[in-house]
């Protein structure tokens, strides 16, 4: 059983910048014009975070511009969208967020069967010389691909 799934908007930044520790996918409260919008690949999530409020959560920041043919159903790009998820989900998370150092990161938006899902991460912040080893393992690991090809030919 595969389900069918189109990215919309990729967070490449989170990977730069945190250790992603936990994946975790969610729907959203979305009106109908903003799934228009994001169905024509209208959305970013560089500058989103996501947070807990009240037992709720939402991600913040999220870019949707608005649907050209909505006119007065269009809502705020930048509002406030809250996730769907169960209640011991957020209360997990929640516990995990209190310690020092992570934040909850939203890394993807893509359709899933005709449903806009957001997968989310658990992230914990990343100092220079983490991504610095990253950046010398990355030019390592396309050395050592280079190296293969050529010896194919």
């Amino acid at each position: 059983m595969s389900d069918n799934i189109r990215l919309v908007a990729n967070n490449k930044r989170a990977y730069h910048d945190y250790f992603i520790e936990e994946k975790l996918e969610c729907g959203m409260e979305l009106f109908g014009t903003e799934v228009k919008s994001i169905r024509m690949g209208k959305c970013s999530i560089k500058e989103a975070y996501v947070s807990i409020d009240h037992g709720e959560a939402f991600v913040e920041g999220m870019n949707i511009s608005p649907y050209e043919k909505g006119n007065i159903f269009n809502r705020d790009p930048l509002r406030r969208k809250r996730l769907l998820l169960h209640k011991s989900e957020i209360t997990r998370l929640a516990g995990k967020v209190q310690m020092k150092g992570y934040t909850l990161m939203p890394l993807q938006v893509y359709f899933k069967g005709g449903r806009v899902k957001l997968e989310i991460g658990l992230a914990r912040g990343k100092k220079l010389y983490d991504k610095r080893e990253d950046l010398k393992n990355k030019q390592i690991r396309l050395e050592a691909e280079r190296d293969y090809r050529q010896s194919l030919k």
